[in-house]
């Protein structure tokens, strides 16, 4: 099932995508929605949203060998964790802006997992079932900002840097997928979810070791090797295998305007 939040005219909804129709839902997002048959139109006649509205964003860095050596970095011995602020989390078609205070900004493609129910000291073999669901999701970075801080806070978490969408798919297997990120046309991050240094289940057992996930919560699984700057005007395409596409364009910061 693909499970869409979308916006017509009124406030935003959850439905559900059904050969390219949003159809309407009722229930919890990840632990019970279901359609209630109801079509409110095509993917194309209404606005789509972040399909997750998120307590917790959790992400994992240098979870590809690759792309922790393409920038000298030691690969880690155990899963390299950070949050993003739920205000940075946006949906398809959404600007990422480029900060004034930046000089880089990196876009990372990234397979997504959707949290389903509440977990908390869940063991690696339990793992799959406390997913909701997977989509894609775009680690955007300014890189400067990340490396001059000594820690990720700012440099990952300005708002718009976590594009998240198109849809989340309640079934699929997500343990050899391609992930792409595709600049103006051009492919630069191709890799596979099969080459996860640590891979989803043992992710979901030393994550939920100190910390509750609730449903809706999500978990930015790590970005392959590739990865290069963006500019305003270039427009961001994260393709992950059988989830759909996520599209934002770049934007520069707009100075505030004084009183």
């Amino acid at each position: 099932m693909k499970i869409v939040r979308y916006q017509t005219t009124g406030p935003p909804s959850w439905g559900v995508l059904s050969d390219g129709v949003v159809l309407a839902a009722e229930g919890t997002p990840f632990v019970d929605l279901r359609s209630t048959g109801r079509q409110v139109g095509t993917i194309d006649e209404v606005t789509l949203l972040a399909p997750v509205t998120p307590r917790t964003v959790l992400c994992v860095g240098r979870n590809y060998r690759s792309h922790a050596e393409e920038f000298g970095n030691k690969v880690p011995d155990e899963p390299l964790l950070f949050l993003k602020p739920p205000a940075s989390v946006v949906g398809p078609g959404h600007e990422v802006v480029y900060p004034r205070i930046s000089g880089r900004l990196d876009p990372e493609a990234e397979l997504v997992l959707v949290i389903g129910k509440q977990a908390r000291s869940v063991a690696a073999d339990d793992a799959w079932d406390v997913i909701g669901g997977y989509t894609c999701g775009n680690d955007i970075t300014a890189r400067d900002i990340q490396k001059s801080d000594g820690q990720w806070t700012r440099g990952k978490g300005f708002d718009t840097f976590c594009p998240i969408g198109p849809w989340v798919e309640t079934e699929y297997d997500p343990t050899d997928v391609r992930v792409s990120c595709i600049v103006d046309g051009e492919r630069r991050q191709d890799g596979r979810t099969k080459d996860l240094i640590f891979p989803i289940p043992f992710l979901i057992e030393y994550i939920t070791r100190f910390t509750t996930l609730e449903p809706g919560d999500v978990i930015l699984s790590g970005t392959p090797e590739g990865v290069r700057p963006v500019q305003p005007g270039n427009t961001i395409t994260v393709e992950v295998e059988g989830l759909g596409a996520l599209s934002n364009r770049v934007v520069a910061e707009v100075a505030a305007q004084s009183a």
